[in-house]
């Protein structure tokens, strides 16, 4: 019986969702961190839960030839896989999407899975990062320590500049009162804006001062225009919304949702944020478009985005929730009687609530794109996605955080 604290020996069998790695001791699983499988290293037990035990590497005895030295801190913020070579960080993602699907879902996929690559460096858009004094950056894993974004390589050089330029004006301005920033620039890197989150409310003077530091634009958007096809989309977005933040595989990510949207359909499309698949199915697809989104400032975006389209979209602030009855008018004066052919859909990490689900469910929609940015959810939700008379087409990765255990999936599901 493993006890924390415990040295133990591990032969490294598999990845496991979330960044650790399966072994077993005595035929109790044990989910390891700092491991590549096919490693022997020595472990230890951080606890032991019901069934399952974590461990932490000390030791490696047996190295892959896929571990890599001079990575930063695995525990800084978004770099837990820094240590594997980028080309097996892809197989073992890959791996973890199969085995979702086949343990969660209990559905094999049609092909295997595989991971579009990015490149390491640079690649991040979007990030919060802490405040303490006039430092700046990531928290360790589990902890409120600050650890050097700079190191992780996630942001660009000029980004990292500009932040340490803002964190000496908090620091000489006294701004005890901002706990975070969160931080938003395009994918050309030409517009770069953030937020103070502060415990109290600035002055609006004494803000301006921090906020007019070198490397920063004014006010609280950034646009970005996306070649897609033989348009170009242009949206902009609140530094507060959501938005994907992988520089490079963006334009990927948004034409290949697009190519797997009739030309012409009729689309829900939910969790929209500020548009990014709602406004290239309008314009590339010429589809009909409903899109649905709860948080006020991506709202806002959408909406714009929307009317400055020229497509056919309805932009609707709400609850997905709310799908049964609050948008069945939105749907009707878009759609009229027309069958509603398409949706996609793109929630949080934790998935589609149970009653979001059952709401699109009952729709009978015949295509249903799922894009989730966490391989366990997309799975769970598979599942009653199956059940419920579908099948899946195709799914498709793309690496949108390297370094990390996560990855974006897009599955695309077929009314049987």
């Amino acid at each position: 019986m493993l006890t924390s604290e415990q040295i133990v020996s591990l032969t490294i069998d598999k990845p496991a969702a979330g960044g650790r790695m399966i072994a077993r001791v005595d035929g109790q699983v044990v989910l390891v961190s700092g491991a590549i499988p096919g490693e022997r290293v020595r472990a230890r037990i951080e606890r032991v839960g019901k069934g399952v035990a974590f461990a932490e590497t000390i030791a490696v005895d047996e190295a892959s030839p896929d571990r890599r030295d001079g990575c930063a801190d695995p525990l800084c913020g978004g770099n837990l896989f820094g240590f594997i070579a980028y080309p097996r960080q892809l197989q073992i993602k890959a791996q973890i999407i199969t085995d979702a699907f086949s343990r969660i879902a209990h559905v094999a996929l049609p092909a295997a899975a595989s991971v579009a690559a990015s490149p390491e460096d640079g690649y991040r858009m979007r990030a919060r990062l802490h405040a303490r004094g006039h430092r700046l950056g990531f928290f360790r894993e589990g902890t409120h320590d600050i650890c050097d974004a700079r190191a992780t390589r996630q942001l660009l050089p000029a980004t990292c500049d500009a932040i340490d330029r803002l964190g000496a004006a908090i620091g000489s301005l006294g701004l005890d009162e901002v706990r975070e920033i969160e931080l938003s620039e395009n994918v050309e890197a030409t517009e770069r804006v953030v937020h103070l989150d502060t415990a109290q409310p600035l002055d609006d003077r004494v803000a301006a001062k921090a906020l007019s530091v070198e490397g920063f634009t004014s006010g609280p958007y950034v646009t970005d225009v996306l070649p897609i096809g033989d348009a170009r989309l242009s949206l902009r977005r609140h530094v507060l919304a959501f938005f994907q933040g992988n520089r490079y595989l963006l334009r990927d990510l948004v034409a290949h949702v697009a190519e797997r949207i009739p030309i012409g359909t009729t689309l829900l499309d939910l969790y929209a944020g500020a548009g990014l698949f709602s406004v290239a199915a309008g314009v590339v697809r010429g589809a009909s478009v409903v899109a649905v989104e709860g948080d006020k400032c991506a709202a806002e975006d959408l909406h714009a985005n929307g009317a400055a389209s020229g497509a056919q979209i309805t932009t609707v602030r709400g609850a997905v929730e709310g799908l049964a009855t609050g948008y069945a008018r939105a749907l009707e004066r878009q759609f009229g009687r027309r069958l509603l052919e398409t949706i996609v859909v793109d929630p949080p990490r934790t998935g589609m609530t149970r009653e979001a689900l059952d709401a699109v469910l009952r729709l009978k929609a015949a295509r249903l794109i799922y894009v989730s940015c966490d391989v366990a959810t997309v799975a769970r939700d598979t599942r009653r996605i199956v059940d419920a008379g579908y099948a899946i087409d195709r799914a498709d990765a793309f690496d949108l955080f390297p370094n990390t255990p996560h990855v974006e999936t897009v599955v695309v599901f077929g009314l049987v």
